[in-house]
């Protein structure tokens, strides 16, 4: 079965990559703006959801599959997006420094037959205490710019991190364990089953 990522992020496609998963890239182009009192759970899961569909909605008939996935930094019940200009990336940085975060990432697999199988997965975060010398040079690099919450656990900003509890993947922006459970239930192959077949053939 062709599978589609619905996402520009090249973490997700990196991440997709380590399974040994065959698919194309389709970003999806949705809004994105939280509705008024929407939880973070509800928005993760929404995102993913639309996502899915708008990219699944482009291949009518197709034997294909669309897997989209959202994830967000959210401190307090408040949805940390991508910061917006230096001042916002200061705030997030200043308000995660010294404590506990989530970070939730929604996944979804919309299947040719239309039924689709949604997931989300939430991982605690601590940072250090930062000082505003340490916030500034950090925002001084590329990295913040395109991620949630301000920050990428998988570069500079790992140093920041004093504790982690779940899935590292999952706040890069992929859940591995979850998404290749994901796959595999929808028949999507991944190197994982190509091995065992190939183990079980000897």
């Amino acid at each position: 079965m062709r599978l589609l990522l619905a996402s520009a992020s090249p973490r997700r496609r990196e991440l997709l990559a380590q399974l040994g998963v065959q698919f194309d890239l389709e970003p999806a182009d949705i809004d994105e703006t939280v509705n008024v009192g929407e939880k973070p759970a509800d928005y993760v899961l929404r995102m993913a959801r639309e996502k899915a569909a708008a990219v699944a909605g482009r291949h009518t008939g197709e034997a294909l599959a669309v897997l989209a996935a959202d994830t967000s930094v959210v401190i307090e019940d408040d949805v940390l997006g991508k910061p917006v200009d230096h001042f916002d990336g200061l705030a997030m940085l200043a308000r995660l420094s010294g404590r506990w975060h989530s970070a939730m990432t929604a996944v979804c697999l919309c299947c040719e037959d239309g039924q689709s199988e949604e997931i989300l997965v939430e991982t605690r975060v601590r940072f250090g205490q930062l000082t505003r010398a340490q916030c500034e040079a950090y925002l001084a690099t590329d990295e913040p710019w395109d991620k949630a919450g301000g920050y990428g656990i998988q570069g500079l900003a790992g140093a920041f991190v004093s504790s982690i509890e779940g899935s590292y993947s999952n706040v890069v922006g992929l859940p591995l364990h979850e998404t290749w459970q994901l796959l595999a239930a929808a028949g999507v192959t991944t190197r994982l089953e190509r091995t065992e077949d190939m183990g079980g053939s000897e």
